[in-house]
């Protein structure tokens, strides 16, 4: 496989593959057009660029976040006490000129942006439409817009007390002056999953704990300026903040993080007399999915089954990952993505001699909580070596050949092609034990084919995170709202190579940068659709096909979906009012008008909307009615 394609350089003799279908197939089409409530879209061919801005997803793309110095107005002492006797000038001279270039190119104009950003203008609206606050309403964040910090009284601790270690200023100083220190704390303890001994990190709370990633990068605020636009305030909204580097179990043992949800729920309900709206982001959903299991099981909260039903409006479910993100195996089977794929060479040597390839392995592995995303399905969703769903028409390699390889180069690396079954087997058959056995524990990543599997499933917590092996809560009034962005690219496989020879590193493979091949393999990272961060079968097979399925939905709650087109300003380094970027999207402006319209009890007005050609994909999916 891997041989018909080039390296870089001036000539090609494969065939660039055949851009995306503009618009859904016939049959799908047909499925849906006499129902009134879709609205299929034929969307002119995405126009794409790459931004840089998606380097800010979990650690592999660490160094994005020192992009948020260039806010300053100068390159004199910042003027931030976590930051000390650190100027911008000093840091960046420690850095790769090439870096450093990088991280400007990201961030130019950005200043200016937030400067001239009407905040409240879709809240401001909204009001003066008539809506108001009705619903009560808790936000349940993702990866990145969940700071940790600490509170460890340790020697090793006492310097950070209270202070972030992820989501701050403090994080990028320990990184830079501290690296040891701040893997320490960062790392969870490899057997127990729970913390480190003498280490204390929690996730921060309140709105605090959401708004901005670090000083002048938002995440939820613009969602939390036009809530208070409408009448929110912490008397009637809440932010479920949590340590996403925790197992879903452990989240429970360690800090009783979905005790104390369905505790405030029950309140929210009691004190406003109405029910709650749940709005999740990206892990969020999964951590929200889950917790529809455990706060009905005798397991967990003891709720019944009909809790659900008594308390939860509607789930806003925005970019979930609800079946996985492919660029979770690359970064916890060698330390990669996307994002560390495209630097250039200056910044590729700094970033490896920083913080290297295994380094970041090793850190992913001991969060399992990150582990949570690592794909759902399997060959029935990510397909095999045969086809896959999400194939286009003339493309000349499957997108089932999940990791690939050139043969005969390396012992080290396999002498086949890998789909996504074969790539999380390989993943565990090569990890330590103390990292199987966490994720063994935890997680499932079949399918049910049964409603009888899917029954007893309800009574195995290792399965609650999979929607493929369980089902939605027995709650027939519960409206269901998956919001999430098309048309950007999104990793979907990857090329391997062996080590360069006389490495000093640990690991068996690392993703073949040098190869590239048009719009399909981008520097070894194979590009399919999606947000780009999350594939688009991830976030909208269970929306659209999988819950219409009687065993994964047996109480018919109602689905809404919405895809947005990414449509970004060039002039916007975050992508403007019209970005459907994984993260960005956040500060999108129907997504705000959606979300208060739901929070004001006027969600449906809200009409389904197809751009992509997922209802296609979708049927292709192995995945069956009994």
């Amino acid at each position: 496989m891997a041989d018909t394609l080039r390296r870089r350089g001036p000539k090609t003799s494969a065939p660039s593959p055949s851009p995306p279908p503009n618009k859904p197939s016939v049959d799908a089409k047909k499925e849906h057009e006499t129902d009134p409530a879709v609205k299929v879209v034929h969307r002119h061919a995405p126009k794409t660029r790459k931004r840089k801005t998606t380097a800010i997803f979990l650690l592999g793309s660490l160094f994005g976040i020192i992009a948020a110095g260039f806010f300053a107005k100068t390159n004199d002492l910042i003027d931030f006490p976590e930051i000390g006797e650190l100027t911008m000038g000093s840091l960046f001279d420690a850095l790769p000129a090439g870096l450093v270039k990088d991280m400007r190119e990201i961030i130019i104009g950005e200043r200016d942006f937030l400067d001239s950003y009407d905040s409240f203008s879709v809240g401001q609206q909204a009001r003066a439409e008539g809506l108001a606050a009705h619903h009560p309403i808790v936000m349940v964040p993702g990866v990145i817009s969940t700071g940790l910090e600490s509170w460890g009284t340790s020697n090793v601790s006492l310097p950070y007390f209270r202070k972030r270690l992820w989501g701050s200023w403090t994080m990028m100083r320990a990184l830079v002056l501290d690296k040891d220190t701040w893997k320490a704390h960062i790392m969870l303890d490899k057997t127990t999953g729970l913390d480190p001994p003498g280490i204390k990190l929690r996730a921060a709370q309140g709105f605090d704990a959401t708004d901005f990633f670090i000083t002048g990068y938002w995440i939820w605020n613009k969602i939390l300026e036009n809530l208070a636009s409408l009448g929110y305030d912490p008397t009637n909204s809440y932010t479920a903040a949590y340590d996403w580097r925790l197992s879903y179990a452990n989240l429970e043992t360690r800090d009783n993080y979905f005790s104390r949800l369905k505790s405030h729920i029950e309140v929210a309900v009691m004190l406003q007399k109405r029910k709650v709206v749940l709005a999740s982001h990206s892990m969020g959903s999964q951590v929200v999915f889950y917790f529809f299991h455990w706060v009905a099981s005798e397991q967990g909260g003891r709720g019944g089954a009909d809790w659900v039903e008594r308390h939860i409006e509607a789930w806003i479910n925005v970019s979930g990952c609800m079946l996985g993100a492919a660029k979770d195996v690359s970064a916890i089977l060698s330390g990669e993505m996307r994002d560390t794929a495209q630097l250039n060479t200056f910044s590729v040597y700094g970033l490896e001699k920083f913080l290297s390839k295994a380094e970041r392995a090793e850190i992913f592995r001991a969060m399992p909580g990150i582990s949570s995303m690592l794909p759902l399905g399997g060959s029935a969703i990510w397909g095999d070596l045969d086809g896959a769903p999400d194939d286009r028409p003339g493309q000349e390699h499957t997108y089932g050949a999940f990791l690939n390889f050139r043969t005969g180069q390396n012992w080290t690396t396999p002498a086949r092609n890998f789909t996504v079954d074969d790539a999380l087997r390989y993943l565990l058959d090569t990890s330590e034990d103390w990292y199987r056995d966490q994720i063994q524990g935890s997680y499932s990543w079949g399918v049910a084919q049964t409603t009888a599997e899917v029954e007893a499933n309800e009574n195995d917590p290792r399965k609650w995170i999979n929607p493929l092996e369980t089902r939605l809560p027995l709650a027939p009034n519960l409206k269901i709202y998956c919001f999430y962005g098309v048309g950007k690219p999104t990793e979907r496989g990857y090329y391997y190579r062996p080590p360069e020879p006389g490495s000093l590193t640990s690991l068996n493979m690392t993703i073949d940068t040098a190869l590239t091949q048009g719009s399909l393999v981008d520097h070894g990272v194979v590009m399919g659709e999606g947000d780009g961060t999350v594939n688009l079968m991830s976030m909208g097979y269970m929306c659209n096909k999988g819950w219409k399925i009687k065993r994964y939905n047996p109480a018919n709650a109602q689905i809404t979906v919405v895809e947005m087109e990414h449509e970004p300003d060039r002039f916007n380094p975050r992508g403007g009012p019209k970005t459907a970027d994984h993260v960005d999207i956040l500060g999108r402006k129907n997504l705000n008008e959606f979300i208060l319209r739901i929070a004001a009890g006027q969600g449906a007005t809200i009409q389904n909307q197809i751009i992509s050609n997922i209802l296609e994909y979708a049927e292709k999916a192995k995945v069956y009615e009994e």
